[in-house]
Formats: C-alpha cells, sequence, structure tokens
C-alpha cells in the first residue's frame, strides 16, 4: 500500500537512498536539495495533510508508491513531445503527470490533451504545479524529474506498472453542476478571452454580462460532457476592459452555463467527502480554489491527503475538482 504525509528533508532524503518510489510536493528551496532517485516532483506550499490543510515550506509532501509498483519509468516531455504520451503508458498501470503551471506547456497540454493519440487508453493522473498565491507572478512554478533540477518549461511524467492482478481506478469529485441559466458559447479557445461570446446564441460581452448581473465568479462555468461535468473557473473579471481570464481553456462549439449556486461552499464539500466509500486511495490532489473558497486550512478531508494545485489532471486539465487515484484488486 502507499503512505503518504508531510516529511523533513531529512527523512525524504533517507526514502530516495533506500530506492522509494515517490511523488512529491514542496516549496522550491526543498526539492532542489533532493538526491538523485525514484521520484518526480511539483512545486507546491498548500497541502490537506493528515491534520487538515496547512501552509508548509519546511517539508515535503511525501505519496509513497513503491509497494503499489513493479515498476516505475521518469521522463520529461517538451512542447514537441507531449502529445505522444501515450505511447508512453504502461501495458497495466498508470501514468502520473506533473505540469509546471503558468508554462506554455501548460497551456498547450490543456487545449490539446484531448486530441493526443492514445490519452484515455490508461490513467492518465496527476497535478499543475503552483506557488503561494502571493508570489504569482514572482516566482515561477517548476517541477523535477528524479533530480535537484527545477524543470520550468518541461513537464515530468512517471509511467507506473501495477502488478498482475491489480488495476488503477481514476475518479474525480466535482461539487458543481450547470445551473439553468443562459448557454454561453465562445468562438475563440483558450485561457482568456475579449469577453466576446454567444449568449442564448446573441452576440455579448461576457465581462459585462458578468458584471451587470452581479454574478459570483467563485462559482465555474460548466461544460456537459456526456454527463461528467468539467469546470472552467474564472481567474479575473475586467468589465473597463472586457476581458475574462480563466484557469483552464474554453472551447469552440462546448455549450456552458454558470454553476448551481452552492449555499455553503465549505459544508457541501465536507458533506460530500463525507460520504463516500473508497478503497485504497494510492494518490489525491485538490485545487487551490477549493482550498481558498471552501477554506480548508485546518481542516480534514478525510482519506484524500494531499498537495493542493493550479489544476488538476484527469485525462485533461481541470478546476475546481478533487482528483484521486485508487489501486484495485482484480480477477
Amino acid at each position: 500500500m502507499s503512505s503518504t504525509g508531510m516529511h523533513s528533508i531529512s527523512e525524504v532524503s533517507d526514502m530516495i537512498k533506500q530506492g522509494r518510489i515517490l511523488l512529491l510536493a514542496a516549496d522550491e528551496n526543498l526539492l532542489v536539495k533532493l538526491p538523485a532517485g525514484k521520484w518526480i516532483g511539483g512545486t507546491s506550499v498548500n497541502f490537506i495533510a493528515d491534520n487538515g490543510g496547512a501552509t508548509e515550506r519546511d517539508r515535503i509532501f511525501v505519496t509513497d508508491i513503491t509497494e503499489d509498483a513493479e515498476t516505475a519509468k521518469i521522463r520529461k516531455y517538451d512542447l514537441k513531445t507531449i502529445a505522444g504520451i501515450g505511447a508512453d503508458y504502461p501495458a497495466n498501470g498508470f501514468t502520473t503527470l506533473i505540469v509546471p503551471g503558468l508554462s506554455e506547456i501548460h497551456a498547450t497540454f490543456a487545449k490539446d490533451v484531448q486530441s493526443y493519440k492514445g490519452v484515455f487508453n490508461s490513467p492518465l493522473m496527476g497535478w499543475i504545479s503552483g506557488v503561494h498565491l502571493s508570489e504569482i507572478g514572482k516566482r515561477a512554478p517548476k517541477c523535477f524529474a528524479g533530480d535537484g533540477v527545477a524543470l520550468v518549461d518541461q513537464a515530468v511524467a512517471m509511467h507506473v506498472t501495477l502488478p498482475e492482478g491489480r488495476a488503477a481506478r481514476l475518479d474525480i469529485i466535482n461539487l458543481f453542476k450547470q445551473g439553468g441559466g443562459d448557454t454561453i458559447e465562445f468562438d475563440t479557445e483558450g485561457f482568456s478571452s475579449n469577453g466576446e461570446c454567444r449568449i442564448q446564441g446573441r452576440p455579448t460581452n461576457l465581462a459585462c454580462y458578468i458584471a451587470e448581473r452581479k454574478l459570483d465568479t467563485k462559482l465555474p462555468l460548466v461544460a456537459n460532457y456526456n454527463g461528467a461535468m468539467i469546470n472552467v473557473s474564472i481567474q479575473s473579471v475586467d468589465s473597463q476592459s472586457g476581458k475574462v481570464d480563466f484557469y483552464a481553456p474554453v472551447f469552440k462549439g462546448i455549450a456552458y452555463k454558470f454553476a448551481e449556486p452552492i449555499v455553503d461552499y465549505a459544508a457541501t464539500f465536507a458533506q460530500t467527502l463525507g460520504g463516500l466509500k473508497v478503497g485504497h486511495v494510492a494518490f489525491s490532489c485538490n485545487c487551490i480554489l477549493n482550498y481558498a473558497y471552501a477554506e480548508l486550512e485546518g481542516k480534514k478531508t478525510g482519506s484524500f491527503v494531499g498537495p493542493v494545485t493550479f489544476g488538476e489532471i484527469a485525462y485533461m486539465l481541470l478546476n475546481q475538482t478533487l482528483v484521486y487515484l485508487s489501486i484495485e484488486q482484480v480477477n
């Protein structure tokens, strides 16, 4: 079984030297000091630990998957090679991908991942690395491929083969569903918009629409992908310039609606997690927006512990979700 939790840099260094297979998240100043080994990592200073949500700069969050993994292969991907990630999937297992947040490869992956050949053939999970919210624009999120070299323009993956008789299952927890409001469609794709869109089929400026109706931008836009609710969270709205920035790209030909309002974000989140029954959770990560809006600092989320991220990966880029991977025994 995998083990998780916060550890000192000396403890993690010992684990690496012992040959443990690790997924790590921590402040960049810690990850650059680690020895080479079977680990990948991404920068973060917010975590859901055993004692609840916490901001940590002196310890590393460890997910030890040694007991689950038969083999683990580490690989880096750049803008030219990321589309081929599906060809490197294990025959039976899963892939963990860490992408540096706010980078060009972050934008490329988010926009194009659904077109990658074979990307849905095996569980692809992971996260977008980040920094403290106060450091956005001052420090770049990084990732690491088994050594202390910080990468800002490459993604890293660990391709994990599971023993015979075990299988990986990837799930998401999304509090949101489409509300009953207007349908919004975009003619341009990307992480930002000049505000031009079609609402109920009529050309409209989204920033002005949000301002006029005093809409709560803590609520994401939600698209229905054959029953799966996929969020696009709003980063900022400038009603003067008409610009809207998103935490994930919007796409052409997709009908979005603002999410149905949640009366008590924190209580709904706790209630949803408390009602779940899952087996062996090998890994989980939670969105920085859930952390902030549900006020998770100091609050526990059951068996779902892990890094707090600038985006979650469950095949594609997600926002305002919790992603978890479980390992199940199969016949």
